[in-house]
């Protein structure tokens, strides 16, 4: 899932710094995890693309952008963006 995010990232936003962080064993036992991990991610992006964006827009565009990831296996996602 890791490897997912990164690559559907990096395709859409072309970003300048990107890290995309397993938490997932930080948040054992909580709603969402699952043993099998790959269930809570953290994401620092910059990216030119998000200039002149609010912080909604921002977030917003990421959402969109991991729909599927966040129906099917990622419970949650906190996103962190960095100046590009």
């Amino acid at each position: 899932m890791k490897d997912t995010i990164t690559t559907k990232l990096t395709e859409r936003f072309s970003p300048t710094h990107l890290e995309v962080i397993d938490e997932s064993n930080k948040h054992r036992g909580h709603a969402g995890w699952r043993e099998s991990g790959e269930t809570h991610f953290r994401v620092r992006i910059a990216t030119s693309d998000f200039d002149g964006l609010s912080r909604v827009a921002q977030h917003r565009a990421v959402f969109d952008l991991l729909n599927a990831e966040l129906k099917e296996q990622v419970h949650a996602l906190n996103i962190e963006i960095l100046p590009s």
